[in-house]
C-alpha cells in the first residue's frame, strides 16, 4: 500500500464524497474513483457503503482510517526529524516538549541528571499548552514527552512512569474556601466567584464555559492571584503556590500519573540516555512491552 493511496483513501472517508475529495486533493473524480476501487480489490473488502447521499465507511474502512491515519503520521514524523538533522548538521540532540508550567520539579531534576551523562546530547525544550505534546510526539515536532493520565492520550506511545500524585485547588488565600480541608471535585469546579479556566483545542477554539481563555499557568496564577479563577492541578504545583495563593486537596480527583513518553520505533541514542536517566531517578519499568515479552527502550 502506498502512502498516496492512503492519502486519497482518507479524504474520500473524511469528505463522505468522491467529488469534494477529488477537489480538495486537487485531482478529477474517475482517476479517484479507480484508485479506491483498486484498493478495495487489494484488501478484499468493501471500505465504503456507496449511497446517492455519499460514502460512508464500512468497519473494515474505520479501521483502515484509523490505522492510515497513524502510518501517515509516522512518515511525516520521520520526514520532520530528518530535516531536524540535516538543519543541525549530524549533531545530536532531542526535543522534549511539556506543558507550561507542568512537573517543573521533576523536569528540572531529569535535566541535571541527563547533562552529568557522559553521552548526553543537546535537549531543546519546548512548552506548549495543555493537549498538544501528543500531537507533536506523534508528527514529529518533539522527540519525547513529559505526558500525564489520565488527561493526555498515550496510545501508540512506549512509556516509563514517572510520579504518581493526587490533585488540588489553588484559589486566592483570602477566599472562604481557601479555609477548608479538602473539596471533592464538584465543589472544587462549582465556587461561583472562581471559575476555572478553559484551555485551547488543537486547533485553537475555546471550549464553552464561564471561565477565562487561558494558554499558560502564568496568566492562570496571576489570573488566580487577582480573585478572577481557580484550578485544580497536581499536587506538585504546589511549588509554584507563591504570596497570595492557598491550596486545598480535592479528595476525590483521578489521580495523575506523570510519564515520559517517546514513539515506539525511535532509535535515537538521546532519547535512550533520556530514558535511560528517568528510570535510574524514578525506578520506573517500562509500560509497554515488546512482543516477545521483553522490557526495552528506546534504540535498542
Amino acid at each position: 500500500m502506498e502512502t498516496r493511496e492512503l492519502r486519497y483513501f482518507i479524504a474520500v472517508a473524511e469528505e463522505s464524497h468522491v467529488g469534494r475529495a477529488a477537489q480538495r486533493l486537487g485531482m478529477a473524480q474517475p482517476p479517484l474513483s479507480r484508485a479506491i476501487a483498486r484498493l478495495e480489490r487489494r484488501i478484499g473488502a468493501h471500505l465504503f457503503i456507496r449511497s446517492p447521499r455519499g460514502m460512508t465507511l464500512t468497519s473494515a474502512g474505520q479501521t483502515l482510517l484509523r490505522e492510515g491515519r497513524a502510518a501517515l503520521a509516522a512518515v511525516e514524523a520521520a520526514e520532520r526529524r530528518t530535516r531536524r538533522t540535516i538543519a543541525a548538521a549530524g549533531r545530536a540532540s532531542v526535543v522534549l516538549t511539556a506543558k507550561a508550567g507542568a512537573s517543573s520539579e521533576l523536569m528540572a531534576e531529569l535535566l541535571d541528571a541527563y547533562a552529568a551523562e557522559p553521552d548526553a546530547v543537546d535537549v531543546e525544550v519546548v512548552l506548549s499548552p495543555p493537549g498538544h505534546q501528543g500531537p507533536m510526539l506523534r508528527d514529529g515536532r518533539a522527540d519525547v514527552a513529559i505526558l500525564h493520565q489520565p488527561f493526555d492520550d498515550i496510545s501508540g506511545f512506549d512509556v516509563d512512569r514517572l510520579n504518581v500524585e493526587g490533585q488540588v485547588l489553588i484559589l486566592p488565600a483570602d477566599h472562604p474556601v481557601s479555609r477548608v480541608t479538602s473539596l471533592t471535585v464538584a465543589e472544587a469546579t462549582s465556587i461561583p466567584d472562581l471559575p476555572l479556566p478553559r484551555w485551547p483545542r488543537l486547533d485553537g477554539t475555546y471550549p464553552d464555559g464561564p471561565g477565562p481563555e487561558l494558554r499558560d499557568l502564568t496568566q492562570v496564577l496571576q489570573l488566580v492571584r487577582l480573585g478572577r479563577a481557580a484550578i485544580v492541578m497536581p499536587e506538585s504545583a504546589r511549588v509554584n503556590v507563591r504570596d497570595g495563593l492557598a491550596v486545598v486537596p480535592v479528595s476525590d480527583a483521578a489521580r495523575v500519573t506523570t510519564v515520559i513518553a517517546w514513539p515506539p520505533q525511535s532509535v535515537s541514542s538521546g532519547v535512550a540516555g533520556l530514558v535511560r536517566t528517568a528510570s535510574r531517578l524514578y525506578g520506573a519499568p517500562h509500560d509497554r512491552p515488546t512482543a516477545a515479552g521483553t522490557e526495552r527502550g528506546p534504540g535498542t
